[in-house]
C-alpha cells in the first residue's frame, strides 16, 4: 500500500540511464525547478525544448543553471511542441511534458497522424493524491481532459487508470464510481453507469480492478459513513481510485483537495505512447515534480 507519493521512487525504471524527459515551450518557472530538481535528484534525463533566452533568463532569476542540459532552441511556442512530440515519436525521449503553452495546442501535436503519440486509445486525465486524512494513496479521474464521458468512455478511462495502478504494484485497485447517491436512480445517469461498471466489473467485462458503485463521496472514503448507511461494499472506505460522473465534478474536487485539504498532488495524461506530464496552471512546482515522478514511475 502506497501512502506517500515520494514512495514512487521505487518503480523507476532500472536503466543504466534516467529515463529522458522533453519539456515543450520550456519557458515556464514552475516546469524550470521540477524539471532540474528532477534531473539533479536522478529521476529523469531532461532535454529542454523552447525560447532558450527566455528560460535561461528565468533560471537565472531562480538561481538555477542549465548548462548542462541539452537545448533544442525554438522561440515559436507551438513549433517547440511539435519538435517536442516529434522527439517522442522518434523513440529519442519517454517522457512529454508541458511547458508554457495551451493544453489543446500541446494535444493537437500529440494526436498528429503522421507524427503524434497515439495508440487508439482514449486520452485521459489521472490524478494520484496524497491526503492527510486519509490512510493512502488516492487516484481520480478524469478531472482534464474528457467533459462528460459515456459508458464507453468511462470504461476506456478506468482501463487507462487500472493500468497505472497495475504498474505500481496495486493489481487489484478498489475503484469507488461515484454519483450523488448511492443507489440506483433512473433520473441520474451516473448512477445508471456506476451499476452497469460494477455489473461488468463482476462478470469479467472489465479486469484487473474491483468496482462498485454508484457510491457517494463520503461512504467510497469513510468506512464509518458506509456502515452508518449499512452499505456493504469491499471498495466503501478503502477506495484506490475514484471514477468522476463528468469534468467539472473532477475539477471541483481536484481543486478542493488541493485548496482547502492542503493534498500532494500528482497527475499526467494517459492513453498515449508515453505519459504526458500536463499539470493545471495553477500547480505548484512540488505538483509538477511529484507528476514526473509518476510519469517516470509509469513510463514503459
Amino acid at each position: 500500500m502506497l501512502k506517500k507519493l515520494d514512495e514512487l521512487r521505487q518503480f523507476l525504471p532500472k536503466t543504466a540511464k534516467p529515463i529522458r524527459l522533453v519539456l515543450a515551450a520550456s519557458h515556464d518557472a514552475h516546469s524550470i525547478g521540477a524539471v532540474v530538481r528532477a534531473a539533479e535528484e536522478g529521476v529523469i534525463e531532461p532535454l529542454f525544448v523552447g525560447d532558450k533566452e527566455k528560460t535561461v533568463g528565468l533560471a537565472d532569476v531562480m538561481q538555477l543553471s542549465l548548462k548542462k542540459f541539452q537545448f533544442i532552441d525554438e522561440q515559436d511556442a507551438e513549433q517547440a511542441v511539435i519538435k517536442a512530440v516529434k522527439l517522442i515519436h522518434e523513440k529519442k525521449a519517454e517522457v512529454l511534458m508541458k511547458g508554457k503553452i495551451g493544453t489543446s495546442i500541446m494535444l493537437k501535436a500529440v494526436l498528429n497522424k503522421e507524427y503524434g503519440l497515439r495508440t487508439g486509445k482514449l486520452l485521459s486525465h489521472f490524478a494520484l493524491f496524497e491526503v492527510e486524512t486519509y490512510h493512502k494513496l488516492i487516484g481520480v479521474t478524469d478531472v482534464a481532459m474528457n467533459i462528460a464521458p459515456n459508458l464507453d468512455e468511462k470504461i476506456a478511462i478506468l482501463n487507462n487508470a487500472v493500468g497505472i495502478f497495475n504498474k505500481l504494484n496495486i493489481q487489484e485497485p478498489k475503484v469507488a464510481v461515484l454519483g450523488a447517491v448511492e443507489q440506483v436512480n433512473t433520473s441520474m445517469n451516473a448512477t445508471l453507469d456506476a451499476a452497469l461498471l460494477s455489473k461488468m466489473n463482476q462478470r469479467g467485462q472489465i479486469r484487473n480492478c474491483l468496482i462498485d458503485g454508484p457510491l457517494a463521496f463520503d461512504n467510497a472514503i469513510s468506512a464509518e459513513s458506509a456502515r452508518h448507511k449499512e452499505i456493504k461494499s469491499e471498495v466503501a472506505g478503502d477506495t484506490d481510485l475514484l471514477l468522476m460522473p463528468d469534468i467539472e465534478v473532477g475539477n471541483v474536487l481536484y481543486k478542493s483537495l488541493v485548496f482547502f485539504a492542503k493534498a500532494k498532488v500528482a497527475s499526467m495524461i494517459v492513453g498515449a505512447t508515453v505519459p504526458i506530464v500536463l499539470t493545471s496552471r495553477s500547480d505548484s512546482e512540488q505538483a509538477k515534480f511529484d507528476s514526473i515522478l509518476l510519469a517516470a514511475a509509469s513510463a514503459s
